[in-house]
Parts: structure tokens; sequence; C-alpha cells
């Protein structure tokens, strides 16, 4: 009989008000919840008889939040004329979409969810100004290795999760991935009985058949760069950038408050949503011709005694045609720095940009586009 679980049979599911999504994850994943100790010692002069004492005592004060991540790839499809993600859920966490848009039928008109196979699946932050998002609880399904024994799965159960982060990487010659992470309030393994479906594996929202699909994963190699700007002077209009590779981050800068009362193990209470912020970087090869990266970092160069630039900034992950499946990302007012170069075979630079909101309190720093092939 094995009693040893593989890191390659592990599923993950998110539970969303009593919905739940299975999200297929690539290797790497981690959870974890540590202690908060505290050390009290003694440091005093020795006795006439050359005693000294030296002893130490540790207590548990606290336990830090749990920490979780776990990178997926984006995969977009079509289902009954709509437009999906296989990992929309997690957009829906990290917008802190209303509970009641995800809840029912896998084909809700949810606000998420919203438009058709022309129009795609929108994602924005227009939910977002919140101090907390929805709870939502993730699972960890370890599943048994004893073939026709008696042993049963082990299931990781984290309370109260909240997204802190997602970060798009699109290198050339990969498939676009995104990397998740977050918080919860409490670590915890459940017994079977405890688990999402006395069965083993709860109702998904999602079909085995979308999961399995292999014509919804997003060729890196594809994808374009719309950068102009309105700002006039020495900013050009449109610039011409071909990318090398880019990423873009972002983050809801999660907190938790822990009590402190003395003679307690304090927990973590509700999480609180911090400043939301969006932030990236792209690449491409120093070009000299018309309009393109040289060009902008001449501008950027001559510009940089201006308080701020906005450029409206669009990577269009995976191409622009209609027949493959592709991810848009807009910040439509981004500030960029100037430019960074890389001595290589061939010199290319480096671009950092911050998305911004219209005003200081606005959500439209970035929005995100699904279309499925």
């Amino acid at each position: 009989m094995s009693t040893l679980h593989l890191s390659r049979e592990v599923k993950v599911y998110v539970q969303w008000d009593n919905q739940y999504w299975q999200i297929p994850v690539l290797d790497g994943f981690s959870f974890s919840q540590s202690t908060n100790t505290s050390e009290i010692t003694l440091s005093e002069m020795a006795t006439s008889a050359n005693v000294s004492r030296r002893g130490r005592k540790t207590f548990n004060d606290s336990l830090s939040p749990a920490e979780w991540s776990f990178s997926t790839y984006a995969r977009p499809y079509v289902d009954s004329a709509k437009t999906h993600a296989v990992e929309e859920i997690l957009w829906a966490m990290m917008t802190a979409a209303p509970l009641t848009a995800y809840n029912g039928d896998p084909d809700w008109a949810a606000p998420l969810a919203t438009g058709n196979e022309a129009t795609g699946l929108n994602i924005d932050f227009s939910t977002s100004n919140v101090l907390t998002a929805p709870d939502a609880t993730i699972w960890f399904r370890f599943p048994s290795n004893d073939n026709g024994g008696s042993a049963v799965d082990i299931w990781y159960k984290l309370s109260k999760a909240a997204v802190n982060e997602c970060a798009m990487d699109f290198d050339i010659d990969g498939i676009t991935t995104i990397n998740w992470s977050g918080m919860a309030s409490k670590l915890e393994e459940v017994a079977f009985a405890a688990s999402p479906a006395a069965s083993g594996e709860p109702t998904l929202e999602i079909v085995a058949a979308k999961l399995n699909a292999t014509d919804n994963f997003i060729r890196n190699r594809l994808t374009q760069l719309a950068l102009t700007s309105s700002d006039g002077g020495g900013i050009l209009g449109t610039y011409n950038i071909v990318l090398t590779s880019g990423s873009i981050s972002i983050t809801n800068n999660v907190e938790h408050v822990t009590p402190s009362s003395l003679g307690i193990v304090n927990v973590p209470l509700e999480h609180t949503l911090g400043t939301r912020t969006v932030s990236g970087s792209f690449t491409c090869y120093l070009d000299n011709s018309g309009s393109a990266s040289a060009d902008l970092f001449q501008d950027l160069q001559a510009a940089s005694t201006n308080v701020q630039n906005s450029f409206a900034l669009t990577f269009k992950v995976g191409g622009d045609t209609a027949d493959t499946p592709r991810l848009h990302v807009a910040c439509p007012k981004a500030m960029l720095e100037i430019p960074t170069h890389s001595i290589e075979d061939v010199i290319s630079m480096e671009v950092n940009f911050h998305g911004l909101g219209t005003d200081i309190a606005d959500t439209d720093e970035v929005t995100i586009k699904y279309l499925g092939a």
C-alpha cells in the first residue's frame, strides 16, 4: 500500500458561494502558513562564583496569513455564443466582483461574462473600489496513490482567500501564462467528509470538455503592441514598436490585521484591499526606422522635464486575428519611464510603465479582454 502523494495528480478548486471551479495549474504551486514567535532571553552579569543565567523561552504569538501561489495558462473559449476563460473565476476574485455575478448556471449573463464570440469577455475593475473582496475558498486535493487500498485523499482548505497579485508574462517562445498569488485567513487539512463532496470531487462550473480542450492556448509569438499618445509637443502620436517580450502585473496590496492579546495565539482577521497597482515592462530591439524604438527613447528623454506623460498602451497578446485565441490588455493612460538599453549581440531596450486611472479615484487603469477562437 502506498501512502505517498504525487504533485502531478493534485487538483485545485475555487469555491465561490457554493459554486466550484477547477483550476488547471502548472508545476510549482505552493501554499503555507507560518507562526509568528517572540523570544525572551536572559542577559545578566556574573555572580561571585562566575555564574550567569543564559536561558531563553520562545512563545507563539500569532498565525501569519496563509500564502498561496500558482500559475495558469490564459485559456479563452466560446460557449453558447459567449466568450469565457477557464481561469475567469480568479479574475472575479481579483476584481472583487459580486458573489451574485457567479451564482448558478455556468452560462450566466454576469458582469465578467458579457459579450459574445465577436466582442469577447471583458474584465474591468469597476467593482474593485471596496475594502474587502467576497470570501472565496481554495481547495487543494492530493489524490490517494493507493490502488484499491483504504487510503483516502488529502484535502487542504484555504479559507477567506483573496487574490493579491496576478502577473502576465509573454516571452516570445512561450504560451501566455498568468501567475496568481494571494493570501487567506487560515490553512487547514480537512477530513474527507468535510471536503467539497463526499464523492471526492465537486460539481464543476466548467465542464471537463472545456478544461481538457487543447485549442484555447495563446501563443506569445503573435503578440503586438499598439502605442499612441495625445501629449503633443515632441511626443509622436503613434510609435511602431515590435516586441521581444513583455509583462504586466496587477496588485491589490492585500493586508491582514492580527490582534495581539497576551496568552493567546492570535489569528488574522478578515483581509482588506490596499492600493491597486498596475505596472509592467516591454522589451524591443533598438530600431532607428521612422517612429520606432529609437524615436521613443529620444522623445521620452527630451520630455523628461514633464511632470507626467500619458500613452495609450494595448498589448494584443496572441495577435489580432479572429481565428486565434487571444488576450488584449489595455492601459489607456500609461506613464512611461525613459527606456534603458541592454548591450547584447543585438542592442535592445526595456521600457517600464505604470497604468494610471483617468483620475486618482478612478478604476480604469487597465482592462482585459479575452477573445476565443
